[in-house]
């Protein structure tokens, strides 16, 4: 560039590489599932000024966290560098180009639901959508004459990445319930399925495709037990990943649930009020969301019994709820608006064919209800903005 004029080059942009999931070793799925990572970021510095031409320096490269498709935080903390990520320095200003270069960008590649926060836990933001970006880390700014032409150190700080799987519909229940059976009967989703409690350790996500093309994705979280809002068992670990769905889907065994011969025997009333209780300990909000409830295992030993005498308990719960023992009793019971019966592992196509159409249902239901809301406070926000523009036009004007 010629002496004393003006210039600047376009700003580079680096990506982190990450293998996809089909290139994934084994060695990276033994430390398990991973949806919170700590990672170090460092924003560039701003490039020097050149006082005698009064020159500005490049700023320093930002660094930004950007939704891919096909990464995990797995793959990411394997392939950054002892969990250190920095971006480039912004270019001094010199006699050949006035103005400096700004200095690389980074981009971190990370799965879509992180949320981002710093390590005191201010939330940054989020990136849902494939290809969303969020800058996470600001650069310096170039030398000028405000700095005394020096270059700014840019941001630098620890960030936790925090996953929270975007799905439609989370199965919650105790271990052993049915609920990995489930997703991979009425999904193309292949996950654990054995007779012993904790079979899911890691989420697990599978698509329901209709006859019209339509999907929805159900997430099978690792079964609760008693006290996983404080961490006990799979703990609140896997909780949050409940937030972000439309519909939540309780699978409960008609015979109740005993994680081992020194714990208490819950039968099947107990451990949906139990369930309600977790939910309610760990985010009070989780109870307002729809909700479908899933009697599994009624083809077992005089489960049709069992749900006869339990029936009027189930459509009146409050009641039911209201005799149980302060320990257990959740401040608000859920409300569900279906209560479905099953053998899951028999796959009658009936069976399965009614629990699809009660999800695509129920969420069908709740997305109009939203579209409704937003069209009445569109409605509402509309008539005060009309008001207000009448009063401005009819009012006095005060002297």
């Amino acid at each position: 560039m010629p002496s004393g004029t003006l210039g600047v080059t376009e700003i580079k942009t680096v990506k982190v590489e990450v293998n996809r999931f089909t290139n994934l070793q084994r060695k990276y799925l033994r430390s398990g599932f991973l949806d919170s990572l700590c990672i170090n970021v460092k924003a560039g510095a701003g490039g020097m000024g050149f006082p005698k031409y009064g020159g500005v320096g490049g700023r320093g490269g930002h660094v930004y966290v950007v939704s891919t498709t096909g990464v995990s935080l797995n793959i990411l903390s394997a392939r950054v560098k002892k969990n250190k990520i920095c971006a480039g320095v912004g270019g001094n200003s010199s006699v050949k180009g006035i103005i400096g270069q700004p200095g690389t960008d980074l981009e971190i590649p990370v799965p879509p639901g992180v949320v981002v926060y710093t390590e005191e836990g201010i939330r940054l933001g989020e990136v849902d959508k494939p290809g969303s970006k969020l800058i996470v880390a600001k650069g310096g700014i170039g030398g000028c004459p405000e700095t005394g032409f020096s270059g700014q150190k840019g941001d630098h700080y620890n960030i936790v990445l925090d996953l929270k799987l975007i799905a439609d519909v989370a199965l919650v229940g105790f271990p052993n319930a049915g609920k990995s059976t489930l997703l991979s009967a009425i999904s193309k989703a292949s996950p654990k399925v054995a007779d012993y409690p904790f079979t899911t350790v890691r989420p697990h996500l599978g698509t329901v495709q209709y006859e019209d093309l339509r999907h929805i994705s159900v997430a099978d979280l690792p079964g609760l037990i008693e006290g996983a809002h404080v961490n006990i068992g799979m703990g609140h670990k896997f909780l949050k990943h409940v937030e972000r769905t439309k519909l939540l889907m309780f699978v409960v065994d008609i015979q109740g649930f005993r994680l081992s011969q020194l714990h208490t025997m819950r039968n099947c009333l107990e451990t949906i009020v139990l369930l309600n209780k977790e939910l309610e300990l760990y985010k009070p909000d989780l109870l307002d969301m729809p909700a479908i409830l899933l009697i599994n295992k009624m083809d077992t030993e005089n489960a049709k019994d069992i749900y006869r005498d339990i029936k009027p308990m189930l459509e009146n719960l409050p009641k039911f709820v209201s005799q149980c023992p302060d320990k257990f009793k959740p401040e608000k019971v859920m409300k569900f608006n279906d209560i479905l019966t099953a053998s899951v592992a028999l796959k009658n196509k009936e069976e399965l064919h009614t629990i699809k159409e009660c999800i695509r249902y129920q969420i069908d239901k709740t997305v109009e209800k939203q579209i409704l809301e937003i069209q009445d406070d569109f409605t509402d926000r509309k008539l005060i903005e009309k008001l207000q523009k009448e009063n401005r036009r009819h009012a006095p004007t005060l002297l």
